[in-house]
């Protein structure tokens, strides 16, 4: 980025020791969106432009090659191609077009400091955002649905079908689909953020109708989604603890140490599935807050948001992009002993035996093959 030469420094100081605001680096035609409160900052240093640029452009091509190669595997692996998969290829498809469409004007944006892309685009860019991000969050929340029905229901469950998984992944996209719609028939609006180099809902607007889309927006897209995975997780780690401690009095019947092999021994599933549940509510929980704090830090008036705060949100979020490939593919044995098969230079580990994988606990099994991670 251009940002790192001296004059262009300079004149930063320059500007910061004026009048000049973030706003006076607008184009004329975007000014009606850009909310009263940001013209009472300065312009950002152009290092935090070049920096934010960088970083997502970085991001970008980690997410789409790594949602990629998942979307690629799962579906070109006949062992994988299962009803309960289906959810972890839309939500790396739901990532990749989020970081598709999102990545490269962010990139952009950055390099001109601010939109220089019109009103419209900043509309779409923030719809787009909005669309993807609902969708990718309510596909994990459908996957730990998905979980917790096989685990904790069992065979009393109904199974999964590839019917009933492609009606949920359409209900996901009509459901998001209609909530980011809203702002373009004026329920809240999509305006530029303070960092001016990406556009996002309108938290600013102290009006009743643009308050209520972001609380309503924010109890169906942040906490239902985190309280549902919580709870799913909270069944699924006392399930397997109940099951866990049933095998061990009936090892101490037959008068063994355990039912399972030496190897499976050497990792409690309680534990291991405990680690899978906090690191997917950890990594959601940092993905999504850091923007629900700003808007409601927005609406409630509770603190003055600076442009440089607002930058946060853009980069955790889609950071959520990068990691959801890790921890719904890579986590799953059979994707690893697909991605050493097919592409043997990105695989970290040796490929996976499937019958050795077999023999390990069934409630890992179940915890990781069966509903789809």
């Amino acid at each position: 980025m251009g940002a790192f030469t001296g004059p262009q420094f300079q004149a930063w100081g320059q500007e910061a020791r004026t009048n000049i605001t973030v706003v006076d680096r607008v184009p004329p035609d975007m000014l009606h969106l850009v909310d009263a409160h940001w013209y009472q900052f300065p312009p950002m240093n152009p290092l935090w432009h070049s920096m934010l640029g960088v970083a997502i452009a970085v991001l970008c091509v980690v997410s789409m090659a790594g949602n990629g190669c998942v979307m690629y595997i799962f579906t070109k692996t006949k062992s994988l191609r299962t009803p309960s998969n289906m959810l972890v290829v839309n939500l790396a498809f739901s990532d990749f077009l989020m970081m598709f469409t999102m990545g490269p004007p962010m990139v952009w944006n950055c390099y001109y400091e601010t939109w220089v892309l019109g009103p419209l685009a900043c509309e779409l860019y923030g719809m787009a955002g909005s669309l993807f991000g609902c969708a990718s969050i309510w596909t994990m929340t459908m996957i730990a649905f998905d979980r917790y029905r096989v685990i904790v229901k069992g065979l009393s469950a109904k199974p999964m079908t590839s019917n009933r998984a492609a009606l949920q992944i359409l209900g996901v996209w009509a459901v998001c689909l209609s909530w980011t719609l809203a702002p373009l028939f004026g329920w809240n609006r999509y305006v530029p953020e303070g960092n001016m180099s990406v556009c996002g809902t309108d938290y600013l607007t102290d009006t009743l109708l643009s308050r209520s889309y972001i609380m309503v927006y924010a109890s169906f897209v942040y906490f239902l989604p985190l309280f549902s995975i919580i709870y799913s997780y909270i069944f699924i780690i006392k399930a397997v603890s109940a099951h866990e401690k049933n095998m061990r009095e009936q090892a101490k019947k037959m008068n063994v140490t355990s039912l399972r092999s030496q190897e499976a021994q050497s990792t409690s599933a309680e534990i291991k599935l405990a680690k899978i549940a906090l690191v997917t509510i950890s990594l959601w929980f940092m993905a999504w807050t850091p923007y629900l704090v700003i808007n409601f830090t927005g609406i409630f008036h509770a603190a003055p948001i600076s442009p440089l705060a607002t930058v946060w949100g853009s980069l955790f979020a889609k950071a959520n992009a990068v990691y959801n490939p890790i921890v719904y593919g890579i986590s799953h044995p059979k994707y690893r002993a697909a991605l050493y098969q097919k592409f043997p230079s990105l695989s970290c580990n040796d490929p996976v035996d499937d019958d050795q994988s077999k023999g390990t606990a069934a409630t890992s099994v179940s915890a990781e093959e069966k509903p789809s991670a």
